[in-house]
């Protein structure tokens, strides 16, 4: 068992829930104590969660604070934040929780509007959720037959998947599948989704997908397939890139991130900016070739799930956190010149 497994199997920080006490029917959140523990620095300060789901990871952090302490989550999906204000009910009336639709890509003017920004923690907890999995209607599944959409805000405007493989052609196709899904067989997807137009249900996709795939990767190559969909319906890397991109403005000096990642894309980009402040692999110095940076990670490995976690919640399998904090406002400042002068 490794550091972090026993770091995730230890009893709960103080003020939160036991293990699997932030589960409910409609959302399972990940590491939800250990994001609390990690994030929660000063237990009467304001902590955003911009990915607030089922309100699950914001109740962990609400335990963990004290009674000053705020929490203000955004959701892109209507119904998730229904349930989270429903959950949650007591903490808004006490004036602890507030909870507004919006899209994280806007976290700056969220955060000032409803946080008041700077705040002293945000939480990005990437990727959909498990209530959108499970439900047909919404489309994001292959393991179940509903109309094909993937919208996280049906109420967007926003192209459905069904219209991506109905109307883009098959080199853009083709050329997404490999950006967004890292499918080796994206070619012959690509293909089998042409000829079969029109496909505007998740099992006609999912048969177009297995006729030109085999058995043994299918499972995989439909996974792959879903996910880059998905990405592009809801623009999730723009976005992700543009919420990394507003931490240094939106945190205090010494507040933390915290990111949840399930797959390499979003990982990658969340591990360069934490570490470096931009999406490259190589760090940006300044004349004398010193490091510069707006964030420090607090650890240079990720946070993992605890094997009793994933066998109550498989989807925490994939899962990694990574945690930093705001450097102080000199830091900030001088990392800020040197990017706008073009430097690396």
């Amino acid at each position: 068992m490794s550091k972090r497994d026993e770091q995730n199997e230890t009893s709960a920080p103080p003020g939160v829930a036991p293990r699997g006490a932030y589960a409910t029917a409609y959302h399972a959140p990940v590491m939800a104590q250990a994001v609390a523990q990690q994030l929660v620095t000063d237990p009467a300060g304001t902590y955003v969660d911009a990915t607030l789901g089922g309100g699950g990871h914001a109740a962990a952090l609400l335990d963990a604070l004290g009674p000053e302490g705020r929490v203000a989550g955004f959701d892109r999906d209507g119904e998730a934040l229904r349930e989270a204000r429903g959950r949650l009910a007591e903490a808004r009336e006490k004036g602890r929780f507030a909870a507004a639709k919006g899209d994280f890509a806007q976290l700056a003017p969220l955060a000032e509007e409803h946080a008041g920004a700077p705040v002293d923690g945000v939480l990005l907890d990437l990727g959909v959720s498990s209530r959108q999995l499970d439900a047909a209607e919404r489309g994001f599944s292959f393991r179940k037959d509903g109309p094909l959409d993937m919208r996280m805000d049906r109420e967007s405007g926003r192209r459905t998947a069904a219209q991506v493989v109905g109307d883009w052609p098959e080199g853009e196709l083709e050329q997404l599948l490999y950006d967004y899904g890292e499918e080796p067989r994206a070619p012959q997807v690509a293909r089998a989704i042409v000829e079969a137009r029109p496909l505007d249900s998740t099992g006609a996709l999912a048969e177009a997908v297995r006729s030109a795939t085999i058995p043994p990767e299918e499972t995989k190559t439909l996974a792959r397939v879903f996910q880059a969909l998905r990405i592009a319906v809801n623009g999730e890397l723009d976005a992700l890139e543009a919420a990394l991109r507003a931490l240094p403005g939106v945190l205090e000096a010494s507040g933390r991130v915290a990111v949840i990642a399930y797959h390499s894309l979003e990982d990658r980009r969340a591990k360069r900016f934490l570490r470096h402040g931009h999406f490259e692999a190589t760090p940006v110095r300044d004349l004398y070739g010193h490091r510069l940076a707006p964030l420090a990670p607090v650890d240079g490995s990720p946070f993992t799930a605890a094997e009793e976690e994933i066998q109550r919640n498989p989807r925490a399998r994939s899962a990694h956190l990574r945690v930093a904090a705001r450097r102080p406002d000199e830091a900030v400042a001088e990392w800020r010149k040197r990017v706008a002068d073009g430097g690396s």
